[in-house]
């Protein structure tokens, strides 16, 4: 099994800065993609942004501009370093990876973090 697990929310003053990390443990072969996603209250889980294993980036166009999304593929562990950060960008974010497993026979994976809180608020 793979394991994520993301650390680095808190709360923070309209304005600034976190950086959040989420790093995969277990049985990992390879990773295709990384990416960070958020969900507000009552709400479905959205796209932040995702990189693929050779550095594509894709972001929401909320935050574009203040989200840089970044990986360390040999440590398994990608980051989202958020700037300007804004009320609305309270949240739970959670980390997803998808890849295959180190296994015997092919076995691919989607997993998912527990999420980490952001609240931005002065």
């Amino acid at each position: 099994q793979v394991r994520v697990v993301e650390s680095g929310g808190g709360l923070v003053q309209p304005g600034g800065s976190l950086r959040l990390s989420c790093a995969a443990s277990g049985s990992v072969r390879s990773i295709s993609s990384m990416g960070w996603y958020r969900q507000y209250p009552g709400k479905q889980r959205e796209l932040v942004a995702t990189i693929t294993s050779v550095g594509s980036t894709n972001y929401a166009s909320s935050v574009k501009d203040r989200f840089t999304i970044s990986s360390d593929n040999a440590k398994n562990t990608v980051y989202l370093q958020l700037n300007s950060l804004k009320s609305e960008d309270t949240a739970v974010y959670y980390c997803n990876m998808r890849g295959v497993q180190l296994t015997l026979i092919w076995s691919p994976f989607d997993s998912w973090g527990p999420g980490t809180q952001v609240t931005v608020s002065s």
